[in-house]
């Protein structure tokens, strides 16, 4: 070959490796760079796993590329702490079309068995998370956390610092309002240095996106999240506030379609929560933990509930066509408590199931229409449902209240009790004493449990979480609170303990 064609040829190739060559786009920057630890590079949001099985876990990621581009990202898992075993492995390329998460479904684990999982993609590590699967056909006992109401502005994730401590959980429960979408400053306390970003309710995908980003950016959030799978579900602030099938409360026409406003949310929801996929994006599912507990979590906004009502003086109220869960998830359900073969069965419940009376509170209704309370055609099936059937052992649990609660749960007739219904403080969320002096929330406990005799236990002033330890013969049940909110703190105190035996529908 002469030198001129040897030549020639040389830079015909560059020229075409140049072409092919895409430029690097800059990754924009949604402002929560300020809160980046460079030494997690580029996993600054850490680790997550969740929704266990008896033989596989999800785990998951964020990376955060300098520019935008493909990401291959290698997982491994391992039964050492320290990742010195790894058994299984594999790569996965994320992109900006699901805003660089990486969600994977590892398969063919033992059952009850813990496992360390570690990603791997652009010369850097991540932490090291920690996850558990669950019992198979056995009677293991079963210990779960449950928490709700996480609101970044309204004070430290104190009580995530202490659930992270904790070794023996088999699980996190989040049950909803995992964020908010209010402004900065539109929900939470001011006076803290802790504002939502973006700077605007949220609204877009990109919006929700950035408040995910930014929540879990928090170490306290990204501590829990490592050391526990978390099985989770939405309630109202994971779209806007009071949210239901067709519209919301906190959702006006100048905030665009609603519909669309729904699809997005639900999408960064499966982008950042560590909740298996599905193709019609429903979230309503059983997670078996061998024959001890079946944790059965209902979606009690987007899935079937129907618009609200004002007062309980609307003819409507009592009309059989407004539903908290909708035709189709009220009969799997139903399937779910009759073939449920596990002792207890616990019900991931977002408002409170009870009835309960709070008209001597002065809130301009005797009932909170938001909560079971304003769907009462549905519960009655469900109370019916729960007497006729004589399903033993329910223990329902629900958030949403930011109070603590302990109900054992009348049949209609208010003749027999036919569960238990716990309720979880917020993890931060404002309650009744960051609005009304203290002397005034003691007395509505009083008030509520004088006119609420079901009702053995309420408090509306502390923020915290429940540990449900569950064994065949008994359900232990704590309400674990933190001594402040407007700074970090490593104290907590033991609130309150009932004891439910197996098969007496009563708290001890």
């Amino acid at each position: 070959m002469n030198s001129k064609l040897f030549f020639l040829l040389c830079a015909l190739s560059f020229f075409m490796a140049c072409a092919e060559q895409k430029p690097l786009i800059p990754l924009s920057d949604d402002g929560t760079s300020v809160f980046y630890d460079q030494a997690k590079k580029p996993f600054y949001h850490g680790v997550a796993s969740g929704d266990p099985l008896t033989s596989s876990v999800i785990i998951w990621t964020r990376v955060t590329p300098d520019n935008v581009s493909d990401i291959p990202v290698k997982w491994n898992i391992s039964t050492n702490a320290n990742m010195s075993n790894t058994i299984k492995s594999g790569t996965i390329t994320t992109n900006a079309t699901r805003d660089y998460t990486v969600k994977v479904d590892v398969q063919d684990l033992a059952a009850n068995t813990t496992y360390y999982y570690q990603f791997e993609a652009l010369n850097g590590q991540s932490i090291i998370g920690r996850t558990k699967t669950t019992a198979a056909d056995d009677k293991s006992p079963v210990k779960l956390a449950v928490v709700s109401c996480s609101n970044y502005e309204a004070g430290y994730y104190n009580a995530f610092a202490r659930i992270a401590e904790k070794d023996d959980l088999n699980a996190v429960v989040h049950l909803g309002d995992y964020i908010y979408e209010y402004q900065p400053g539109g929900y939470g306390d001011s006076s803290l240095d802790r504002k939502h970003l973006p700077a605007r309710e949220i609204t877009s995908l990109s919006d929700y996106r950035t408040r995910y980003a930014q929540y879990r950016l928090d170490k306290d959030f990204q501590k829990v999240h490592q050391m526990h799978p978390f099985i989770t579900i939405w309630d109202d602030h994971e779209v806007a506030n009071n949210v239901y099938k067709a519209g919301a409360q906190n959702h006006q026409p100048e905030d665009g379609d609603f519909m669309t406003r729904k699809e997005v949310a639900k999408q960064a929801y499966f982008e950042w929560l560590p909740v298996r996929d599905n193709a019609t994006k429903d979230i309503y599912r059983t997670v078996k933990f061998g024959n001890t507990v079946d944790l059965i979590m209902l979606d009690e906004r987007l899935a079937g509930r129907t618009y609200p009502v004002d007062s309980v003086s609307q003819s409507e109220f009592q009309a059989a066509d407004r539903t908290m869960l909708g035709a189709e998830q009220l009969a799997w359900f139903k399937n779910e408590l009759t073939t449920s073969d596990a002792t207890w069965k616990v019900i991931g419940n977002q408002v409170i199931f009870s009835p309960c009376d709070i008209s001597d509170l002065g809130f301009g209704s005797p009932v909170n229409l938001d909560a079971w309370d304003g769907y009462p055609y549905e519960r009655n099936q469900i109370s019916q449902f729960l007497a006729n059937e004589k399903i033993e052992n329910v223990i329902i649990t629900a958030g949403d209240t930011h109070s603590s609660w302990a109900f054992e749960v009348p049949s209609e007739d208010r003749k027999s009790t036919i569960a238990i219904e716990i309720g979880t403080p917020s993890i931060t969320s404002a309650n009744s004493d960051e609005r009304t002096a203290v002397e005034e929330v003691l007395q509505a406990e009083k008030v509520l449990s004088a006119k609420n005799p079901h009702l053995k236990y309420t408090d509306l002033r502390n923020h915290g979480y429940v540990v449900l330890s569950l064994t065949e013969a008994e359900t232990m049940v704590e309400w674990y609170y933190v001594d402040k909110l407007n700074a970090p703190s490593d104290k907590e105190v033991l609130g309150k303990k009932y004891v439910v035996k197996n098969g007496v529908n009563q708290l001890q």
